[in-house]
């Protein structure tokens, strides 16, 4: 496992740049031409809970680097458990995992993610580049259909793998903006597509965030059948306020991000 937190967020970085074209454009717009000043506020990482490559081993790679555990959150609708964490530097991004609840699905969706989890080298997992090594299985682009009727979710993390399903721009951090809703219209105007489930601003000032996010990319993955335009990553933004102690609120808001999960919805 890294060392490094800098290096593993660098890593994630490209990675995530490979398959989501549109992230630099976004840095272009939203930053200021004299400092760099978009910051990431958080990343998004998706499993399933099979032991082997459950949330807990996801989050073994942070805690390496040094990170805790601070809040954890249900997804009833879309069967899904998640938690975050945070880095005892405030200025390194904090790191919401998720996992799906593969027991809740169909038999035959329970039958297919077992059998990609198989097809992972059980030492991979500890791996340095673990966290952005994609796929570990051959899955058919029939397979990947059949699981997104049942779960966009799952169907996601089976044609992308182990990746950052997000970066998140820190609006606290613009030199450009300060509102949400002026960095919601200047990537309207730069031609971006916003996830408007629940609405183009998820939260408020009252739940102590707000959050907006793009449709993700639509990018070629490889299937064992050839290659598919299927949506990939989105970048998100964040506005965090302070709460009553003048302390600013670092967690999640669950309500909300169940709505940012659907920016990866197939369209």
């Amino acid at each position: 496992m890294h060392n490094n937190v800098d290096t593993l967020f660098n890593n994630l970085w490209q990675n995530y740049l490979s398959v989501t074209p549109s992230a630099d454009a976004v840095h272009k717009l939203l930053g200021s031409t004299q400092q760099d000043d978009v910051i990431n506020d958080h990343i998004a990482l998706r499993t399933f809970n099979i032991e082997k490559v459950g949330l807990e081993k996801l989050a073994a790679h942070f805690l390496a680097v040094g990170y805790t555990e601070c809040g954890e959150y249900h997804f009833e609708a879309k069967k899904l458990y998640a938690k975050h964490f945070e880095h005892s530097d405030p200025t390194k991004p904090k790191v919401f995992i998720s996992e799906l609840l593969v027991e809740k699905f169909s038999q035959s969706l329970q039958d297919t993610i077992h059998s990609l989890v198989d097809q992972i080298d059980e030492t991979a997992v500890t791996n340095d580049d673990f966290l952005y090594s994609g796929t570990h299985w051959s899955i058919d682009s029939k397979t990947y259909e059949a699981l997104l009727k049942e779960s966009e979710y799952a169907a996601w993390t089976a044609a992308w793998g182990y990746r950052a399903n997000h970066f998140t721009v820190s609006i606290n951090h613009l030199a450009k903006f300060t509102k949400i809703e002026d960095v919601n219209q200047a990537l309207k105007d730069g031609g971006f597509e916003l996830n408007t489930s629940g609405g183009e601003v998820k939260g408020s000032p009252e739940v102590l965030l707000e959050q907006s996010s793009t449709l993700a990319d639509k990018v070629a993955c490889t299937f064992s059948d050839g290659d598919t335009v299927i949506p990939s990553c989105f970048y998100e933004f964040a506005l965090r306020y302070n709460k009553p102690d003048g302390e600013i609120y670092t967690g999640f808001v669950a309500a909300s991000a169940d709505k940012i999960f659907e920016s990866t919805n197939v369209r």
